[in-house]
């Protein structure tokens, strides 16, 4: 186990690149926020928010082991009906799903299995086309463009009579690439006029740009558009496993159909009191700024490329072969993004506490350094 000396030591002679002891998390801090203990392995390898679950939270599911005895039905239509208050639709177009990974894998078996198409660019999140390629759907791939973002004008030559499905991740997991929203806005106005869009929005928290459009509105509109929310990310509840999915109703029923495992009441609970625990939200968002800025910093340093992020984590150019990379950094206690072909030589790095991107920071270093 890493211990605060040992952070201490990753902070010397980093020319700047770190926080100062000074600015590490006070104890009651700690106990409202609630950092992710230093491991002997570190994992900035699955995006996960290393804070949370908050406090509030924490308290708020001890308190729902009373009712564990309980099946989740009407807590999660309570959840649900929260949910479309929080986005402005009818309580029928919310489902809570287990984690948003449940709501992207049965949405692509209810629309494409059996020969139906998915097009999304390359690389994203599979969740969706693996899962679907298991029941039979076919997967057209479009490479991202120059700037590592989709190409939706490509994707939107690909949509045929058999496409079922295009999916987007926005912002994209793993380059962390977001779209542009005029370009956004007009493809889902004329693309969902031809298939279904889903859209999936783990990372729409972190988006830094000032009143960038959500899809939620062009479900709103009874687009045929399907949009993805999860408490894994910001919320800090990855274990937990809860999200839920947006959609108009007639689409939301036929997904509702093909849902398997809902999550559980004391995740529900917990996402119920995280939706108003604004001081953990604000906090979260300000620590992974923090974080990427340090990375920002590094790669700076090393004049290795990156793509500015509007999630939590950084895809950058590492000119290393990540198959190569990935058991460097092990040996040094930390674990890196898998690979994301045909970008085989770049490297996705999730956001830390304070002292996990300090030891990243001096593992980067003696590697890139020696």
């Amino acid at each position: 186990m890493f211990s605060r000396r040992d952070w201490l030591k990753a902070s010397v002679g980093v020319g700047g690149l770190l926080l100062t002891p000074t600015q590490l998390l006070t104890a009651q801090e700690k106990k409202k926020f609630n950092p992710r203990a230093l491991e002997p392995i570190i994992r900035l390898s699955s995006n996960e928010n290393p804070y949370g679950p908050s406090a509030r939270v924490r308290e708020r599911v001890q308190q729902s082991f009373a009712h564990a005895c309980r099946y989740p039905y009407a807590y999660s239509d309570e959840l649900a009906a929260i949910l479309a208050q929080k986005h402005g639709v009818s309580p029928e177009s919310i489902l809570i799903t287990g984690g948003s990974t449940e709501g992207l894998k049965v949405t692509g078996i209810t629309f494409a299995a059996n020969g139906g198409e998915i097009i999304s660019g390359q690389p994203t999140f599979l969740a969706m086309m693996d899962y679907a390629k298991q029941w039979g759907a076919t997967l057209n791939w479009v490479p991202v463009g120059a700037d590592k973002g989709y190409d939706l004008e490509a994707i939107e030559k690909q949509i045929s009579s058999k496409t079922k499905l295009v999916f987007l991740c926005n912002p994209n997991n793993p380059t962390g690439t977001l779209v542009p929203a005029d370009k956004l806005l007009d493809f889902c106005e004329t693309a969902s006029k031809k298939t279904i869009i889903f859209s999936d929005e783990a990372y729409y928290d972190f988006i830094e740009t000032p009143n960038y459009p959500s899809l939620v509105e062009a479900v709103k509109r009874g687009e045929n558009v399907i949009v993805s929310k999860t408490f894994s990310k910001v919320y800090g509840m990855a274990g937990m496993r809860i999200g839920y999915l947006i959609a108009k109703p007639e689409l939301a029923q036929q997904i509702r159909t093909n849902l398997v495992a809902m999550s559980n009441v004391l995740a529900i609970e917990g996402a119920k009191e995280a939706l108003t625990d604004e001081d953990f939200y604000r906090f979260s968002l300000e620590q992974n700024k923090l974080a990427k800025q340090q990375i920002y910093t590094l790669l700076d340093h090393l004049k290795l490329t990156y793509v500015p992020s509007h999630t939590n984590f950084v895809f950058f150019h590492a000119q290393k072969d990540i198959r190569e990379l990935g058991p460097q950094f092990l040996k040094k206690g930390i674990r890196i993004g898998r690979p994301f072909p045909p970008f085989y030589d770049w490297c996705r790095i999730s956001t830390g506490t304070q002292e996990e991107v300090a030891l990243f920071v001096k593992a980067m270093r003696e590697i890139y350094e020696g």
